[in-house]
C-alpha cells in the first residue's frame, strides 16, 4: 500500500495523552478528535468516518457506552472499537452484546500493537464486510439462484466492500478501466459503485472520473 491514508478514524476521546497516543500509532489515519459523545453524534452527522474508537467515561460526565446505540443506529455500518480503562468483565460484555453494540473492547493501558490490529481487523472485516458474508448466509441458506435480484445486490455491496479497502484515502479518481477489468464488470458499473460508496461517504470524491471517458 502506498502512504496515502487508510482512512478517518473518529475518537471520542477527552484525555489529551491518549490522543497523542492514538495519534503516534495510527499516523496512518485521518483522526477526527471529540470528547463527548454529544459531539460524537454531530460529527457523524457532518462525515461518516471509516471507524470510530469510543472512550467510555468522557467530558462533561458523558458515558460512551449510553451512546453506543445512537452512534450504531446512525452509522450501522461503521466499526466500533470500545477503549477503556474503567468497565469491569460485565460491562464489556455488555458492549459486546446486542444488535446495537460494539465489534471490539480494548482494555487501558492500551497495548500498541493489540491496537493497531484491532483497528486493522475492524476495517477489513467488520461492518461491511460482516453485512456480506451474513447476506451470503442467508442466500446460501435459502437457495437463492445467482440471477436473483438478491444475489445481485449481494455481489454489489462486496464489490464495493473491496472497492472500498483498496480506494480508501485515495486522492486521485481510480483507474476505472483496470478495476472493471479486475471484477469482471464494465465501467459503469464500477463508477456507479464510486458514486455509491462517495454519496454514503465512505470514499473521498477525488476518486471519481471527471468524465464517463475517463479511465
Amino acid at each position: 500500500m502506498n502512504e496515502r491514508s487508510k482512512g478517518t478514524i473518529l475518537v471520542v476521546e477527552d484525555d489529551p495523552r491518549q490522543i497523542r497516543l492514538y495519534a503516534q500509532v495510527l499516523e496512518r489515519y485521518r483522526l477526527v478528535c471529540v470528547s463527548t459523545g454529544s459531539a460524537a453524534v454531530a460529527a457523524l452527522a457532518e462525515r461518516v468516518p471509516d471507524l470510530i474508537l469510543l472512550d467510555h467515561v468522557l467530558a462533561q460526565g458523558e458515558l460512551g457506552l449510553a451512546f453506543l446505540p445512537q452512534l450504531k443506529k446512525v452509522a450501522a455500518h461503521v466499526p466500533i472499537i470500545v477503549v477503556s480503562g474503567t468497565l469491569d468483565i460485565a460491562g464489556q460484555l455488555a458492549a459486546l452484546q446486542g444488535p446495537l453494540s460494539a465489534d471490539y473492547v480494548i482494555e487501558k493501558p492500551v497495548d500498541i500493537f493489540k491496537l493497531e490490529q484491532t483497528v486493522e481487523t475492524a476495517l477489513n472485516e467488520c461492518g461491511l464486510g460482516e453485512a456480506v458474508r451474513t447476506l451470503r448466509s442467508l442466500e446460501q441458506a435459502e437457495l437463492v439462484e445467482d440471477s436473483d435480484r438478491e444475489r445481485l445486490f449481494t455481489e454489489r455491496l462486496a464489490r464495493q466492500h473491496e472497492l472500498l479497502k483498496r480506494l480508501r484515502g485515495a486522492a486521485t479518481h481510480a483507474n476505472v478501466s483496470e478495476l472493471a477489468g479486475e471484477f469482471g464488470v464494465d465501467r459503469k458499473t464500477i463508477r456507479r459503485d464510486l458514486r455509491d460508496l462517495v454519496q454514503r461517504g465512505q470514499l473521498p470524491a477525488a476518486v471519481l472520473p471527471q468524465s464517463p471517458d475517463d479511465v
